[in-house]
């Protein structure tokens, strides 16, 4: 009996101790546990993404906000505003042209025999109307001019990044080989950044010089691939698609409307253009207009209706892109 006692005691041991090791195998609970681990390490992995997602999201938001308050337009300044023509001209310089052109206005207007406060009208228009109409076209035309040609340069620096150039080099290849402005603008950005100032705030200072979204686009997108990380080339690619985009819609746009625009200048410039064929047909009935006080106080008003009538048609006309 002590003997069978001893056997059964035995069996009931190894079989229990090969339940405990064995049977998990069998009832599925190994499995089991493991899926268990491999969640919690799946929970683990995607608890750190996401850990790391939200800090790279703060650190995106973080660089946008301080960009927007970095890049709100500044005072514009005459100096300014004539680099941003892309002259070589300083103050001083403009202000003696605008002298000269104001003189060469009065005494032409002193030709044609016109009275003092007509006079006074011409060289007021041609020393400050004149010179900062020319400006500004000027500048509207560098801008024109860059909108174009900067989905090229950022398919450029596409192409060098995903062939392993350094972005700096590829910053080189543009300002080397593209043309005017974007060659100047992007010779700033190197000059800059050559002294000391970062990368991504180099480029931000684009905005400051070619005041237009698509500078501004380009900016935040380098400076935040500066300080957060990722794809460069797919950013860069995605960025050029969407100045392309923006180009097609303008040309839309302007060919939409640019009947009201032929419409517009047609009906501003038909006054000016039949008082000049009146003058050459009938000088002593045109002349009223400027010897006479009440010819003076009719062509103020004219003026002054007609400025309001193209100021509205402008605002009617014009789109914001």
């Amino acid at each position: 009996m002590n003997d069978l006692a001893v056997i059964v005691l035995a069996i009931l041991a190894l079989g229990g101790v090969a339940f405990v090791f064995v049977g998990p195998l069998f009832t599925g609970e190994r499995k089991a546990e493991k899926r268990l681990e491999k969640a919690a390490q799946s929970n683990t992995i995607t608890q750190k993404d996401r850990q790391q997602d939200r800090s790279r999201r703060e650190s995106i938001e973080d660089k946008l906000k301080e960009l927007e308050r970095r890049q709100k337009k500044p005072k514009l300044t005459l100096n300014r505003r004539i680099a941003q023509a892309g002259l070589t001209w300083s103050k001083r310089q403009f202000v003696l042209i605008s002298v000269v052109t104001g003189l060469v206005f009065v005494g032409m207007s002193f030709l044609m025999g016109m009275s003092l406060p007509v006079v006074c009208v011409f060289g007021f228009a041609g020393g400050f109307g004149v010179p900062r109409w020319l400006l500004h076209f000027l500048r509207k035309r560098r801008e024109r001019g860059f909108i174009d040609a900067l989905p090229d340069a950022v398919d450029v620096i596409v192409r060098g990044v995903k062939s392993g150039l350094p972005l700096l080099d590829c910053l080189k290849i543009v300002a080397t080989e593209a043309s005017e402005p974007i060659r100047t603008e992007f010779r700033a950005i190197l000059d800059t950044q050559a002294i000391g100032m970062p990368l991504g705030e180099a480029c931000g200072k684009l905005y400051e010089r070619t005041p237009v979204p698509e500078a501004n686009f380009f900016g935040i997108s380098i400076a935040i691939q500066q300080r957060a990380g990722g794809n460069l080339s797919e950013a860069l690619g995605n960025l050029s698609k969407v100045l392309r985009d923006r180009k097609k819609m303008k040309g839309k746009i302007r060919a939409m409307s640019q009947e009201a625009k032929a419409s517009a200048g047609i009906i501003g410039s038909l006054p000016i253009v039949v008082m000049v064929l009146v003058y050459f047909t009938s000088p002593d009935y045109i002349t009223l207009l400027f010897t006479e006080s009440l010819g003076h106080a009719m062509l103020a008003g004219g003026a002054i209706w007609m400025t309001m009538g193209v100021l509205v048609m402008k605002k009617m006309i014009n789109f914001d892109f």
